[in-house]
């Protein structure tokens, strides 16, 4: 299989470029590994519900449904995706997982369980939920505590009566903390700075505001950006909030032994379950391509590489505090089409 572009990855960065690449008529394929469109989705908890109103959750070219000032569903956003590929008749293959990238005389490479594609350029889309980290002192717990990484959480009922720790200080671990509390005792390990902000100011949603003073568009080159991404920041929880459920707010976990957890202020406590809401690494061991620095650490400028024609998209605030989020994925999106688009028509320009 020949094609003008390969995009890896049917989430909503995948599908947002795909919506610029259908337009610009190239020929494209979205790669999914899943068996099922925007699987990153699927495996959150069940009564997830977004922090950021319809009106700004849209893809291009399609709003989203349902009340602009109401905050969607988990199950929203899956059929809201579901929808978005079906509408623009997206060219996405489920269930075809890459196993590797290269360059290969001008083009490149994308390996696949059983055939090989071939691509001028290539999008790299998985997103920023790729590998959930859970810390190695998780080992020392005994086999009788359940234990699960939020992303293997789906309801209360997954998990025993008793004693819960909810380990993680973003919006996750708070939300979650939050549905446990009316039939857990639950406490919650917070380890990281935060920066609590209110869902809303004067009467309006927080992101009005961050829009209307152009904070959603303070990228990480900009010294609010720079403080911002090293912190985790909280919509509508805070930890006052929180304990108002009877959620216990603890300083980190540093030890784990047996039934017995430990905390940065000594304390110890017996749990029954842990939720492990401590994120998620990026995985890109599939790109045999020079785009990384010494450390591992992928090198770009808005999701382009030094290696010419292949791209990243979706990354935590690969250009702002929006990159990664369902309603503003669309600006780095439309960047790194028009980057694809030139890149494209070159030879012509220079025959002309």
């Amino acid at each position: 299989m020949t094609v003008d572009v390969a995009v890896i990855g049917g989430g909503q960065a995948g599908l947002a470029i795909g919506y610029h690449l259908k337009r610009a008529g190239v020929t494209f394929v979205i790669l999914e590994a899943g068996d099922a469109i925007g699987p990153a989705w699927r495996e959150r908890w069940d009564s997830l519900v977004l922090f950021t109103p319809r009106r700004y959750d849209a893809l291009p070219g399609l709003d989203f449904p349902g009340a602009p000032d109401g905050y969607p569903t988990r199950d929203e956003v899956i059929a809201y995706l579901e929808e978005y590929a079906a509408r623009f008749e997206l060219p996405v293959e489920l269930g075809s997982p890459v196993r590797a990238v290269r360059p290969h005389d001008g083009r490149f490479e994308l390996q696949l369980d059983g055939r090989t594609i071939e691509a001028g350029q290539v999008v790299v889309a998985t997103g920023p939920f790729q590998t959930p980290r859970v810390p190695r002192l998780a080992e020392g717990l005994s086999e009788d505590v359940v234990q699960m990484h939020s992303t293997g959480y789906r309801r209360p009922d997954d998990l025993p009566e008793g004693t819960v720790v909810v380990v993680g200080g973003g919006n996750t671990g708070f939300q979650i903390a939050k549905e446990l509390s009316a039939t857990r005792r639950v406490h919650l390990a917070v380890g990281s700075r935060q920066m609590p902000l209110p869902q809303r100011l004067l009467g309006r949603d927080l992101f009005w505001w961050l829009e209307r003073f152009g904070l959603m568009g303070k990228t990480v080159d900009s010294r609010l950006g720079r403080r911002m991404q090293d912190r985790d920041t909280l919509i509508g929880s805070s930890p006052r909030a929180v304990r108002r459920y009877g959620v216990e707010v603890r300083p980190r976990l540093v030890a784990a032994s047996g039934r017995t957890v430990g905390f940065a202020d000594s304390t110890e406590l017996d749990v029954d379950a842990v939720v492990w809401a401590t994120g998620y690494g990026l995985d890109h061991g599939l790109i045999d391509a020079p785009v990384f620095d010494e450390d591992g650490r992928l090198r770009h400028r808005r999701g382009v590489t030094d290696v010419p024609g292949l791209y990243f998209l979706g990354l935590p605030w690969q250009h702002t505090r929006g990159s990664a989020l369902l309603g503003w994925v669309k600006d780095d999106a439309e960047h790194v089409a028009e980057r694809i688009r030139e890149r494209a028509e070159a030879p012509a320009r220079m025959a002309a």
